[in-house]
């Protein structure tokens, strides 16, 4: 008996105390033990690890030590497995003139429908959050503190400023007529990428996009990051999709016709090539929109910009050995992204280098498609990236640190230097030796010529940040840094700063991390409502989305429990395979099910946390399933055609169940991007290190039809035993739990990291095209400067202004800078120097090649045998 709270803490514990093992008696343990206790009164325990709120019931009955536990009745009683149910949130909306949210209907006359919508949330509020709605609340959850009530209060207040948000964007629309018809055409093009799949918005996404609109049109409006928090699933990426479009077309029919409107970075290694295919249908959309509508410009075409690993950088003329070669026709194929055509949809898709244009093309074959050029709109090299500037960008976030390295990365922030007069070579950049005009073909003899449209406006519009909960820690502080130097550069270049949009899976300390990232503030859509699961938005119902299962193996390995979790999946279906009328007749399910059942429970997922983990159990599902498993391996190591090949039979499975796919053994590739609706089965090997990534890949599995998810705990572990003792609030509440972001822009040590990259960006986007030719030696360099009065201090000071260290706290950051750039300077004025090459001065070493080079790296030496 202890004590918590000033109540009584009874601790019961079941021991072993039988006979001790012997030759006679081998096994002494106890299975399938329970522990029940019945007709004691209790006072619930309280989940200390989350903050008190008034949304959230924090009272747990009873802690499971090694064991969960559930309710049965009157009595609390252990369990080796705990079992806890999502309801599956339904996306309508109360209202009492019920808005027409289908894309024709917003492509003909949008005003009406999403007045309606506006009404319906105001009056919604009325009654949801006016101060006698939350004194009902307050009585029902037998009396709030007094900051349960202020933050109640609060959040409220949050409330009515979303709404008088979406009733800004709903004026702007009224009186801006491009804005309109840029809305207008957005739906259309939405519907093109939808197929008929879905007719039209949930209201949250049609929310979002009319509060976003606010942002197109006002630069003040910069200054707040947007951050969608919605449920993984809930239509996140279609969201973003109708910002772009609407995006890309106002940037259209306002005098852009040419660069880039939006970026999108993704904190990934790989991209999902599912979520870039959805990119590329929206865009084609748009593209047929701005081709039908006669808009002028260039057309709308998605770049695809995760290079080296993933997609080619450059293609050379000469290759070196790994690099691609132009001669090899066996090259394209190697880096085919698409699955479709974006424009019919046809799976005719050919790969092809045209040496005329230096260009690696995706090409359709189908005849009767819209699109009557050769190569699709679509680039998955980055020089060409460079070279044509599609309007939306789609990559990962780690090809920031190319600010630092490439020229050519002006173009994400600003106008290229011109444009050749070879036909198809697109935009130039600085002046090389091998290319005197800044074309990046090689051996182009073409002259560099003006740009046609305003400098100003060839900055983006939108910088779009997926999964911003997973910018924590390092990479995140030396993000911080690299998105403060597109700003500076951006601005330098004479064009507001980027509108930023987020999505996240947390609300925790959201605003520290904007402010941190972006130097800006933050702000959440849509605003959750006063109680759990429900909201104006969405509210969870009682149909089945999820069953988790939570598994606490002991006396076996995990990787036998994950097995023989497998082989009874895969048993149970194929026993509906072989006898379907005994078993539809023993579940009650009628035989017309037979082929749904077999098509969307017949293949499971086996999710493991580290890539050993995934490895050990694609080993085992060959060697350890008594049964013919077609097994494959989805991780950041697996190549593009394997990928692109499963996924394509996940989509369209073969005619024969043997012949299909049965397991998917997947690391967090899958758990971003990736929307499957016959993915329903999941075995989780052990608990993500982040909350954030379990709700992220338990959300791979139910996307449409009732998942099961079986997580198996590594009860030996602290902190998984813990999470299985409260489970059921784990996965109830499992927002709360995702941690705070640990994130800090004024490290020293990052800073050391990141300076060289941030000056070298300076000197590539700015200085050299100021000088009018190439800053590649030590002397021009030095030259430059001292034609320009630049120097250290003044260096120094630009590079602090730039990264927002102009505060009493960041003295020792000024110092650093300072001194940093005395050393380099010092080198560069050096008439004895030795040191060539501008990217060799950095006092600190060489620039980051990518945003994660935080870890001192070291060599491996080996036997030259």
């Amino acid at each position: 008996m202890e004590s918590w709270k000033d109540h009584p803490e009874l601790i019961i514990t079941l021991v072993n105390e039988g006979q001790e093992k012997s030759s006679t008696t081998p096994d002494t343990h106890l299975y399938e033990a329970t522990v029940a206790v019945t007709g004691l009164p209790t006072v619930p325990f309280e989940l200390e690890a989350l903050p008190e709120t008034f949304r959230y019931d924090r009272r747990v009955p009873a802690y499971g030590i090694n064991a969960g536990v559930e309710v049965v009745g009157e009595s609390l009683r252990t369990t080796d497995v705990v079992v806890t149910d999502r309801g599956r949130p339904l996306y309508s909306i109360e209202a009492a003139q019920t808005p027409d949210l289908t894309f024709a209907a917003l492509s003909s006359d949008p005003l009406p429908e999403i007045e309606k919508l506006i009404v319906a949330l105001e009056e919604w509020g009325s009654d949801n959050w006016s101060s006698s709605a939350l004194d009902d609340l307050d009585a029902l959850a037998d009396g709030w503190t007094p900051d349960m009530r202020a933050e109640a209060e609060s959040e409220a207040a949050k409330f009515d400023a979303e709404v008088t948000r979406l009733r800004r964007g709903l004026d702007l629309l009224a009186v801006d007529a491009q804005l309109l018809h840029a809305f207008k055409l957005a739906n259309e093009a939405i519907a093109h990428a939808a197929n008929g799949r879905y007719e039209g918005w949930r209201a949250f996404q049609l929310g979002f996009l009319v509060g976003a609109l606010v942002g197109l049109v006002d630069p003040a409006d910069a200054d707040t990051v947007d951050t969608v928090w919605f449920a993984t699933g809930g239509g996140k990426t279609e969201t973003y999709l109708g910002l772009l479009v609407t995006s890309v077309l106002y940037d259209r029919l306002t005098g852009k016709g040419e660069g880039i409107s939006a970026w999108s970075r993704f904190p990934l290694r790989m991209l999902s090539l599912q979520q870039t295919q959805r990119f590329a249908d929206a865009l084609a959309g748009a593209e047929l929109m701005r081709s039908r509508e006669g808009i002028q410009g260039t057309p709308i075409g998605l770049g695809f910009f995760v290079g080296k690993g993933g997609t080619p950088n450059a293609i050379a003329l000469e290759p070196k050995d790994g690099e691609p070669d132009p001669h090899d026709p066996n090259m394209p194929g190697e880096f085919q992204v698409l699955m479709r055509c974006p424009f019919c949809r046809s799976a005719e898709i050919d790969m092809c280098f045209d040496r005329a244009s230096w260009t690696l093309q995706h090409r359709c074959a189908n005849e009767a498609c819209p699109w009557e050029n050769d190569g699709l709109p679509f680039y998955v090299v980055d020089q060409e990236i460079y070279r044509f500037l599609p309007s939306v960008v789609v990559g990962t976030l780690d090809k920031a640190a190319l600010l630092g390295m490439q020229a050519a990365m002006r173009g994400f922030v600003g106008a290229p230097r011109g444009v050749c007069s070879r036909p198809g070579h697109g935009y130039c950049y600085s002046p090389r030796s091998a290319r005197p005009n800044g074309c990046l073909v090689p051996g182009c003899q073409g002259e560099r010529r003006n740009l046609s449209q305003p400098r100003e406006r060839w900055a983006p519009t939108l910088r779009l940040q997926d999964e911003l909960h997973l910018l924590r820690d390092s990479l995140g502080a030396v993000g911080s840094h690299y998105e403060a130097a597109l700003d500076h550069l951006q601005e330098e270049l004479g064009a507001r700063r980027a509108k930023v949009v987020a999505s996240s899976a947390t609300l925790t300390g959201f605003e520290r991390q904007v402010d941190v990232l972006y130097q800006r503030g933050g702000r959440v859509f849509p605003q959750p409502g006063p109680s759990a699961g429900r909201s104006f938005w969405s509210h969870e119902t009682p149909a089945l989305a999820r069953r988790f299962v939570a598994v606490a193996p002991r006396g076996v390995t995990m990787e036998f429990v994950s097995d023989r979790t497998l082989t009874v999946l895969q048993e149970s279906v194929r026993r509906l395979l072989d006898d379907p009328s005994g078993v539809c007749r023993e579940a009650g399910v009628d035989l017309s099910h037979v082929a749904h059942l077999l098509s969307n429970y017949g293949v499971n997922v086996v999710y493991g946390n580290t890539l050993r983990d995934v490895e050990a159990a694609r080993r085992s599902i060959d060697t350890q399933i008594p049964l013919e498993i077609q097994a494959e391996t989805l991780t950041g190591g697996t190549d593009f055609e394997t990928v692109r090949g499963t996924l394509r039979r996940l989509e369209t499975p073969e005619a024969q169940f043997q012949d299909r796919i049965h397991v998917i053994a997947a690391s967090s590739m899958l758990s971003h991007g990736v929307d499957i609706e016959r993915l329903n089965t999941m075995v989780m090997l052990g608990i993500p290190l982040t909350t954030a990534e379990f709700i992220q890949t338990t959300a791979r599995v139910g996307r449409r039809w009732p998942g099961l998810v079986y997580v198996l705990h590594r009860i030996g572990r602290e902190r998984e035993q813990a999470t299985f003792g409260q489970f059921d609030s784990y996965v109830r509440q499992g927002d709360r739990f995702v941690e705070p972001v640990p994130i800090t822009r004024r490290s020293r040590r990052v800073l050391a990291l990141t300076t060289s990259g941030i000056v070298e960006a300076r000197r590539l986007a700015l200085h050299e095209p100021r000088s009018g030719g190439a800053l590649t030696t030590v002397s021009r360099l030095r030259s430059y400067h001292q034609d320009n009065a630049t120097n250290a201090a003044s260096e120094a000071a630009a590079l602090a202004h730039a990264l927002g260290f102009d505060g009493p706290l960041d003295e020792m950051l000024t110092d650093d800078i300072a001194g940093w750039m005395h050393s380099y300077f010092s080198t560069l004025n050096d008439p004895a120097t030795t040191v060539r090459w501008p990217q060799d001065l950095s006092p600190s070493g060489p620039v980051m090649r990518s945003l994660r080079d935080v870890e001192e790296s070291a060599p491996v030496v080996g036997d030259e045998d």
